[in-house]
């Protein structure tokens, strides 16, 4: 593996649920128009979260769950629990399978870290949000459609990074990820024009890639 290589995410399950339990359902927070249910676990769990919010955009769903687990997915509880679990509720089983399908595809095709080293040891993710869907515009306190830097790194890299970030273009700071993250990251949603958050995207990336490059040259 080379520098900037992808590092793609792997889903690891799905279901869906076509009549959830009404008991079931006011344990899970479901609303009486919530019958459907899709899960969905993966090996990634930053590329997750992006891409349930990319199914709230094309599919009558709400995110009603979303948990990294603990330690990462070196230390999964099965071989199918990966690093995450996300489930998507909707009125209907055929709103909640397009939302799954939309989730699925673009965190097979879009939601990638990237390595910052030759071995392919330190990886980052510098996810530019052109519009976002319901989830994540909630999650960071923002309207739907509004452009979101979804930037994560190991601890120091972030902190670092996301400082230069925030100089490099006019960006707000809207969530903090401080370390360490259940899966030991660190990170920030950034929000500001779509031009901006691609400028902050671009400039976590060099800040990254220089502390894998010269780790103590200061």
């Amino acid at each position: 593996m080379g520098i900037l290589d992808p590092v793609k995410p792997s889903i690891l399950a799905v279901r869906i649920i076509s009549n959830v339990d009404r008991g079931f359902a006011s344990k899970l927070g479901l609303s009486d128009n919530q019958r459907a249910l899709g899960l969905i676990t993966c090996d990634i769990d930053d590329a997750l979260y992006v891409s349930l919010d990319e199914a709230t955009k094309f599919a009558e769903v709400d995110v009603v769950y979303a948990k990294s687990f603990y330690a990462g997915s070196g230390y999964p509880s099965g071989p199918l629990s990966g690093e995450i679990i996300g489930m998507l509720a909707g009125p209907t089983p055929a709103e909640v399978r397009s939302g799954v399908d939309a989730c699925v595809s673009y965190c097979e095709e879009e939601a990638w870290f990237y390595s910052a080293d030759e071995a392919g040891e330190l990886n980052f993710f510098p996810h530019l949000i052109s519009s976002t869907g319901t989830y994540l515009s909630k999650e960071a306190g923002i309207n739907p459609g509004e452009s979101l830097a979804y930037l994560i790194a190991p601890p120091l890299e972030a902190t670092f990074a996301l400082d230069l970030a925030m100089k490099a273009a006019d960006v707000s700071m809207q969530v903090y990820f401080e370390p360490p993250s259940e899966t030991n990251f660190s990170g920030g949603l950034l929000t500001g024009s779509q031009s901006a958050c691609r400028a902050a995207c671009a400039a976590f990336q060099d800040a990254v890639l220089g502390v894998a490059a010269a780790p103590k040259k200061f």
